[in-house]
C-alpha cells in the first residue's frame, strides 16, 4: 500500500481481530487477514521483506504499546519512558509498558470498573486496556501458544472480574480500542513523512563481489544465542542499542536496554537498587562532554562498567547511539549506514581497550541494533549486523563474536554467518 491509500475501515479491523481472538497468533499463516494485513503494510511493517504474519504481529505489538501508552484521566502517560529504541520484535515487546498480571488477578488488577491501578502514592500503571489486549492476542513472554480460554482469564485478571463477565463485557472494549490504535498507526504510515512524498525504501547491506570470504576458523568464532542478553554469561563486553541522547530504557521496558540496565544495577539486600550503574555512567560521560540534555552524534559508541553484570563474568557494557528520536516522541529513525557505523565503533573501542585488561577482551556480544519501536525492519537489522560484523571481522579476526536475539526466526538470520547450530 502506497502513502495516500486509505487504510482499511475500523470496522473490519474489529471482526478480524475477534476472528483471531481464538485461534492466536499462530493462526495468522492460516487465515491471512486481508484487513490486518493491508494496515500493517499502510504502516510499514512490511518493509524490509518482513513476511505479511510477522508483520502484522509487529503491528499488533505496536498497538497494544500504543494503548498501554495512552494519556490516563489525568492527563498523565502510562508508559513513562515510552518505547525503547531496542529489543526487537516479538511477544516481549509488550510486557513492560503494562506489566504482567497473572489470572488471579492479584497483581496489578484494576476494579470491574477498569479504572487504572494506582501505586501507592499516586503512581498510575499501564492503561488496562493495554495489558488486557496483549493477554487477549498472547503478546506477552510466554503466553503466544497459550489456550483462548487461559489468555481469556489472564485478561480477566486486569480487571478483576470473571472470565465470562470479562467476555461480556470489557472484552468488546479491548478489542474495539486495539482495532483504534491499528488504524491509527495505519494512518500515520499511510499519510508518508511529514511534509509529503514517499519514503526511501531502506536500502540492502553490500554485497561482496570480489575478495576472500571469511575463512572457516573465523567464522567459527561465531555464535548465536536465543536468548535475553542479560541471561548470557562469560562474554567481556555487551553492546547495547541507545538513543542518540543516551537515555537509557526504563528498568521495566522489555527492551535490550532496560534489561541491562536492570541487570547491571547494584542492589541492597532487600532488592532495592542503590546504584544505577549505567545510567548514572552515562550521565556522567554527557556531563563530561557536554552534552546533557543534548543529541550525540548518531553511531557513537560509549563504554561503561558492567556494574552487576560483572558476576556473569561481564566486563564492559558498549552503548550504541544508533536511534533518532522522531518529532512525535514514541517512535524513532534508524539509518542502516548509523548501524554500520557503530559496529565498525564498537570494534574499535574494543581494540582500544583489549590490552587494558587481564586478560585481554576477547568477546563481543551485539542485539538486533536499532530493531525497536519505529527503527529497522529487524530482518533488515539482521541482516545490516550480520554485514557489519563479519566486515569487521576480516580487519579484526581475533575476536569472537555472539549474536543474541530473542525470536527464533531472526537468529536463523544470524545462523548463517555461524557455525553454531
Amino acid at each position: 500500500m502506497s502513502p495516500g491509500t486509505e487504510p482499511p475501515s475500523h470496522e473490519r479491523l474489529t471482526e478480524e481481530l475477534h476472528a483471531l481472538r481464538r485461534p492466536g497468533l499462530a493462526a495468522l499463516r492460516r487465515i491471512r487477514p486481508e484487513a490486518l494485513a493491508r494496515a500493517a503494510d499502510a504502516a510499514g511493517f512490511t518493509a524490509g521483506g518482513t513476511d505479511e504474519a510477522a508483520a502484522i504481529e509487529a503491528l499488533l505489538e505496536a498497538a497494544v504499546r500504543r494503548l498501554a501508552a495512552a494519556p490516563g484521566p489525568d492527563g498523565e502517560a502510562a508508559g513513562a519512558n515510552g518505547p525503547g529504541p531496542s529489543g526487537g520484535s516479538g511477544a516481549s515487546g509488550a510486557s513492560g509498558a503494562f506489566g504482567t498480571s497473572g489470572a488471579s488477578g492479584a497483581s496489578g488488577a484494576s476494579g470491574a470498573s477498569g479504572a487504572p491501578v494506582r501505586e501507592p502514592g499516586g503512581a498510575r500503571r499501564g492503561d488496562p486496556l493495554g495489558r488486557a489486549a496483549a493477554h487477549t492476542f498472547g503478546l506477552l513472554p510466554g503466553l503466544r501458544g497459550t489456550s483462548a480460554p487461559e489468555r481469556r482469564k489472564a485478561a480477566a485478571a486486569v480487571y478483576g472480574v470473571t472470565a465470562e463477565r470479562f467476555r461480556r463485557g470489557q472484552e468488546q472494549e479491548v478489542i474495539a480500542e486495539l482495532a483504534g490504535a491499528v488504524l491509527a498507526l495505519a494512518r500515520t504510515g499511510a499519510s508518508g513523512p511529514a511534509g509529503g512524498g514517499t519514503p526511501a525504501a531502506l536500502p540492502d547491506p553490500p554485497t561482496r563481489a570480489a575478495g576472500p570470504e571469511l575463512p572457516p576458523a573465523t567464522l567459527r568464532r561465531i555464535t548465536v544465542h536465543v536468548s535475553s542478553m542479560e541471561l548470557l554469561r562469560d562474554i567481556d563486553i555487551l553492546v547495547s542499542s541507545e538513543n542518540t541522547h543516551l537515555e537509557m530504557s526504563k528498568t521495566f521496558r522489555p527492551t535490550v536496554s532496560g534489561a541491562l540496565r536492570r541487570a547491571a544495577a547494584i542492589r541492597d539486600g532487600a532488592g532495592e537498587i542503590t546504584d544505577d550503574v549505567l545510567a548514572r555512567e552515562l550521565a556522567d560521560w554527557l556531563r563530561a562532554h557536554g552534552r546533557t540534555g543534548l543529541p550525540v552524534r548518531p553511531g557513537i559508541v560509549v563504554p561503561t562498567s558492567p556494574g552487576a553484570l560483572a558476576e556473569r563474568g561481564v566486563r564492559r557494557v558498549y552503548h550504541a547511539a544508533v536511534a533518532r528520536p522522531l518529532a512525535d516522541g514514541t517512535r524513532y529513525h534508524v539509518d542502516p549506514q548509523t548501524l554500520a557505523d557503530a559496529v565498525a565503533a564498537v570494534f574499535a573501542l574494543a581494540d582500544a581497550e583489549r590490552d587494558s585488561y587481564d586478560p585481554p577482551l576477547t568477546s563481543l556480544c551485539f542485539p538486533l541494533l536499532g530493531s525497536g519501536q519505529g527503527g529497522l525492519p529487524p530482518v533488515k537489522a539482521a541482516r545490516w549486523l550480520r554485514w557489519a560484523v563479519q566486515e569487521e571481522l576480516r580487519r579484526r579476526p581475533h575476536w569472537t563474536v555472539h549474536f543474541v536475539a530473542r525470536d527464533p526466526e531472526l537468529a536463523q538470520l544470524f545462523n548463517d554467518a555461524s557455525s553454531a547450530p
